[in-house]
């Protein structure tokens, strides 16, 4: 049996139930540092942690892991040529080597409307 783990809601990464609290200051921190670096088109609002909403009232450690997942994966852009998702920090060194390939073109205003749908999903109400 594994034992319970849980997803940081920036990176997408599991960690034990201790070590959870450690890392999400210091993951939060490097994503600011990050962010702050990239081009200004590419910055990003900061991630907030998911609010597990459900009918009940209640949740689960499946719950909380599944919308920190899709929160870590809303910070994905997917690269203009091919429409591959990478973090932010990891798209210009993937778009100087890609040679493009995708049947669908990926634009800003494609990222934008997903970046939105996602958000609205984690916080209804807020957008």
């Amino acid at each position: 049996i594994r034992p319970p783990f849980k997803v940081c809601y920036i990176c997408g990464r599991e960690f034990g139930s201790q070590s959870i609290a450690i890392h999400e200051p210091k993951c939060l921190e490097k994503w600011r540092i990050e962010n702050n670096q990239l081009p200004k088109h590419l910055r990003r609002p900061e991630p907030r942690k998911p609010e597990v909403l459900t009918g009940s009232g209640s949740y689960t450690l499946e719950d909380e892991n599944e919308a920190a997942y899709y929160s870590a994966q809303a910070q994905l852009v997917p690269c203009r040529k091919c429409g591959r998702t990478f973090f932010p920090d990891r798209l210009p060194v993937h778009e100087r080597c890609c040679k493009g390939g995708a049947t669908q073109s990926f634009g800003k205003l494609d990222f934008f409307s997903a970046f939105v749908s996602a958000q609205a999903f984690f916080w209804p109400g807020v957008l």
